[in-house]
């Protein structure tokens, strides 16, 4: 605040408080309301705005569980939010690189905020003073490198106030580097070693200095990804503390299409600035789709309020309404409106009269309207048969004439823009507005341009066919090419003579679906261009290495949708695309692909549909002898009560069609099925559910192999920890297998066999099995790289998708030899959960994943490696009082002995009531202190001790499968959560971490070490004889 003061600029106010008196002190004197904030916490941790001395003890009680220290902040909800990324050398040489701008108003973080580069609103005199005030701040602080600048501007006056400036990289560093295309973390190390800006060469124009400022000519809007619905009983409030899990980046030469193309890349299943996308949360919630919940959502933020804007002006609220309620600006607010009143022009006409008017069309597309969005919104014609569901590609012959009624779909909408010329353009990221010739492999696509900024292959005309290239790929390996300097848009006359391949990214980080993917994506990559050939790209999401612009020899920022996927492959007409590494997002756009002409490497696309269709998938396994839990579909909740009586409960239940987001659930009795059919799935012809006999007890094991032509080449075996019914996300992993039976190892190689023959696979395969005294049971099959290739990759020194890549090559690929009895080290693989940040979530494990990042380590056994995953994903080992509150009977029985040894290592055991008597009665443990349950008023209870630090860790394994926040046990894990006590839901998951506590302490009283430290080579690498 001094350093800002002797530049004579203002911060907002503020006081640092150590204790609860101090910060409500701090509170009176700088008035309410105010932000409280954890200090040295990453994303807004433990934060939140309190508007009296109430509300402000009790963030401060719960920020105190996070740091030592809290920031209490005046409030400047309302005002904008704006960033300035500066980088500064020795010589004090000083450049602002990208400065963006907030779409939510400050009481957003903004992690969790829209965030759009470069800023819109801002007028030429605020943009410089606000430049000027960047560049005098940082050469005052005297920083070397990058470093950010955070602002808060009154939008009613001259006023603004320096948030924080941060000395380092920073989140929005990546944003910014790839809004911009200068290497922001490349920078700031060469300044770091000495270099300076003038000296060092813009890598993308190769000729510039890096003390250009960057031009933008287009705009950029990041979005983030929410999976709240994944907790049922969460707090959907969005405000200071982050909650989003990942984010997307847009690049357009309009707002409107920018923000509509970011909407889509954020969730596939939505067309873009909606409506209809609010009315399925008001649904999902039980309210009616009137003003009063869009109003209350437009001042109440949840995830879901871009689209509750759409709807409000669906009901005719007008952007002045909507910025009262908001504080959004109006400029953004005036973008959003202009493509609503399109969207009612569409409305107003069906095809034959849109197919007449090629100007609304274009202004649809320049406005980011996607095929199937502007075929959504088009009246139906009520003559003839819809047709065609699909289009032959590259037939552009087909015009209006395709159409003969009924609902319009996205291929009739393709099928006309194309043939008016209405096609998108690739445009680059060349950083300096086309000022200077550049080199840049970094494209987009857009609707706002005549003409392309690089040479593509569809206008070379004269590729080689299928088979020519495919011949050329095996050739090449015996003489792999050297990779040159040149970005492959610079070597334009060789392209139409290289072998091109398209591989499909990740998409947003999102529960279930993160950097293992990325790194999947990226091994692809790295090996088509060693071997030789061009690799291209498509994906949105800018945390990851993939959209790293010298990653690949062309980078589409693009949507992965059918339509944006099919406009590229048919500009640059690669000999085949990739879409087993990137997750389930390019695995669901293969079969359309397919019948648009698309070559698919690997496996077939008619073996995926095989695996992703439960009928099809189970006649397989019936054909081929193999084992799988009993199931059943339904399309009404009567069936499915006459399943559960037949094959009996617990049950798991799966929805086709799923409004609240949670895939499935396991059921313990006809209420809790009722409950979840009622609240959670919609039952009827349309959306089927399925329903399968879940085996209590049963061990989960993974199959992850690759294939060529049908057998296995390599392939590896893990176990989870927890029995099944632990979502495999959410599971804890030992590598190599430390309890399976030789019979149950041998059944599931067979099976995968079986399948890898059967389906004929090419590539990477994942394969979850269950498993209990040697009987076998297939869950499902998923033709595509896993969550845990990497980990496998990583244990055994053998790079899975590496193999799978030049086995979807058609190149030779032995096998690698895998010894997992050889192998000197357990690797372990332990989730990480963001509980702490998510309001009254439930902390459990199911099978529905919820977990945000995992963590693997290395030991001498796997009670070392174990441990080390627990303490690296931030677990505190206990070191005196332990709560044990158990559940089932059966599991009560299971933790007995473990008790005993938990006592015998001198650690004290507190427990509630039923578990205490049973400890008492079962195990003659004595010693055991009983305390009450949150429900029961009276001490020494639960919370209490949790709320004053006495316990160390909690062991609670959970009665129900669905708790809804109504039970004992639910306040216990909020409370363990809330305090920041280490808290174990699992009973296998306890077990291991007792056994692996019991050696550290054996090791440690007999004078051994028990830890190891070892880098990743020295682990995995075969050691001399």
């Amino acid at each position: 605040a001094k350093a800002v003061e002797h530049c004579g600029y203002k911060v907002a106010e503020s006081s640092c408080c150590s204790t609860v008196e101090e910060a409500v002190e701090a509170g009176k004197q700088i008035g309410y309301p105010v932000l409280v904030r954890a200090a040295f916490a990453l994303g807004g941790l433990g934060s939140g705005f309190a508007s009296d001395e109430q509300e402000l003890k009790a963030l401060v009680n719960q920020a105190f569980v996070n740091s030592p220290q809290v920031i209490v902040d005046k409030s400047l909800k309302g005002w904008k939010e704006l960033e300035y990324e500066v980088v500064r050398d020795a010589s004090n040489n000083c450049i602002t690189v990208c400065n963006m701008e907030n779409f939510d108003p400050m009481g957003i973080h903004t992690g969790d905020s829209i965030v759009i580069a470069p800023s819109q609103t801002l007028t030429n005199e605020e943009y410089f003073r606000l430049r000027e005030c960047a560049l005098k701040v940082v050469r005052h602080l005297g920083v070397v490198g990058e470093c950010n600048i955070q602002y808060s501007v009154d939008p009613h006056s001259q006023e603004f106030r320096i948030i924080e400036v941060n000395a380092r990289l920073s989140r929005s560093s990546a944003l910014a580097s790839k809004a911009t295309g200068y290497p922001l973390a490349y920078v700031a190390a060469k300044l770091a070693l000495g270099s300076d800006l003038v000296s060092l060469r813009n890598s993308v124009t190769r000729v510039t200095t890096a003390c250009f400022e960057p031009s933008l000519d287009y705009v950029v809007a990041k979005v983030p990804r929410w999976d709240l619905r994944k907790f049922s009983t969460v707090d959907q409030a969005v405000g200071s503390c982050m909650k989003s899990v990942g984010e997307v980046m847009a690049i357009g030469r309009t707002f409107e299409e920018t923000i509509q193309k970011a909407l889509r890349m954020v969730d596939e299943s939505c067309n873009g600035f909606e409506a209809e996308r609010f009315d399925q949360e008001l649904m999902h919630r039980g309210v009616a789709s009137t003003v009063e919940p869009v109003k209350a959502e437009l001042q109440n933020p949840s995830p879901t309020r871009i689209w509750s804007i759409a709807k409000a002006f669906e009901l005719g609220m007008s952007v002045e309404e909507v910025h009262g309620l908001t504080k959004i600006d109006r400029w953004f607010l005036s973008k959003l409106h202009h493509i609503h009143c399109l969207k009612q022009s569409l409305k107003s006409m069906d095809y034959q009269e849109l197919s007449k008017n090629k100007a609304l069309l274009r202004e649809t597309k320049r406005c980011g309207f996607a095929d199937r969005q502007i075929a959504k919104e088009l009246r139906a014609r009520d003559a003839g048969p819809s047709t065609p569901t699909k289009l032959p590609a590259g037939d552009d012959s087909l015009g209006a004439e395709t159409y003969a009624g009924g609902r319009v779909q996205e291929a009739h909408v393709r099928c006309l823009r194309k043939s008016l010329g209405i096609c998108p353009v690739v445009k680059q990221i060349d950083t300096l507005a086309a000022e200077f010739p550049a080199e840049t492999n970094y494209l987009y696509l857009t609707y706002s341009g005549t003409e392309h900024d690089v040479q593509l292959a569809s206008e070379l005309g004269g590729s080689s066919s299928e088979d020519d290239l495919m011949s050329r790929v095996r050739e090449q390996h015996t003489a792999v090419l050297g990779r040159s300097s040149t970005p492959v848009s610079a070597r334009k006359d060789s392209r139409i003579q290289a072998s091109r391949f398209m591989v499909l990214g990740c998409g947003p980080y999102r529960i279930g679906s993160s950097v293992e993917f990325d790194w999947c994506s990226v091994s692809c990559i790295k090996t088509l261009r060693s071997l030789g050939h061009e690799a291209i790209v498509i994906n949105c999401n800018p945390e990851t290495v993939s959209t790293d612009f010298d990653e690949s020899d062309r980078l589409y920022f693009e949507e992965l949708s059918h339509e944006t996927v099919l406009d590229i492959a048919e500009m640059e007409q690669p000999s085949g695309v990739v879409v087993s590494v990137g997750g389930q997002t390019p695995n669901n756009l293969a079969m359309g692909l397919h019948k648009n002409g698309v070559k698919i490497l690997g496996t077939s696309v008619e073996a995926i549909d095989t695996c992703e269709n439960r009928f099809k998938f189970s006649q397989l396994c019936d054909s081929l002898r193999i084992d799988q839990p009993e199931w059943s579909e339904f399309t009404t909740v009567d069936e499915a009560f006459h399943f559960c009586k037949r094959a009996g409960f617990p049950a798991l239940v799966r929805p086709s069609y799923v409004l609240s987001g949670a895939a499935m659930r396991v059921v313990a009795s006809n209420e809790e099925l009722e409950r979840f059919l009622r609240t959670a799935a919609v039952v009827s012809r349309d959306y089927p559910v399925v329903i399968s006999k879940y085996i209590s007890g049963a061990k989960e094991v993974e199959l992850d192999a690759i294939g060529r032509n049908g057998e296995i080449v390599n392939y590896a075996i893990a176990e989870h920890v927890e029995n099944a019914g632990v979502h495999s996300g959410d599971a804890s992993l030992l590598l190599p297998a430390q309890k399976l039976f030789v019979e149950t190892h041998r059944r599931v190689k067979m099976m995968g066999q079986k399948l890898c023959r059967a389906l004929k696979i090419s590539g990477p395969f994942n394969i979850q099995f269950m498993c209990k005294e040697n009987e076998v049971m297939v869950i499902e099959c998923n033709l595509r790289a896993s969550r845990s290739m990497p980990f496998i990759s990583k244990t055994y020194n053998v790079n899975f998708i590496a193999m799978a890549t030049r086995i979807m090559l058609g190149l030779p690929q032995p096998a690698v030899t895998i010894q997992p009895i050889d192998m000197d080290c357990v690797a372990a693989k332990v989730p990480v959960f963001s509980f702490n940040r998510l309001k009254n979530s439930d902390p459990r494990l199911g099978v529905e994943m919820q977990s945000t990042g995992e963590v693997a380590c290395f030991g001498q056994n796997q009670y070392e490696a174990f441990l080390k995953a627990m303490i690296s994903a931030g677990f505190k080992l206990p070191s005196k009082n332990i709560l044990l509150s158990i559940g089932p009977s059966q599991q009560k029985q299971e933790i007995l002995q473990y008790a005993h040894i938990l006592v015998d290592m001198g650690f004290q055991l507190y427990a509630t009531k039923s578990t205490a008597e049973f400890l008492s009665s079962q195990g003659k443990l004595d010693s055991c202190i009983t305390v009450y349950k949150p429900h029961v008023k009276r001490e020494p209870n639960v919370i209490t001790m949790l709320t004053a630090g006495k316990l160390d860790l909690v062991i609670n394994v959970p009665d129900s499968m669905d708790s809804q926040a109504l039970s004992d046990g639910f306040a216990l894990r909020r409370a363990a959560v809330d305090s920041g006590t280490p808290l174990v839901v699992d009973i296998k998951n306890a077990i291991l971490l007792i056994m692996s506590l019991q050696r550290k302490s054996l090791r440690e009283r007999s004078g051994r070490h028990f830890w190891s430290f070892q880098s990743w080579q020295e682990y995995v690498e075969p050691r001399d004889a």
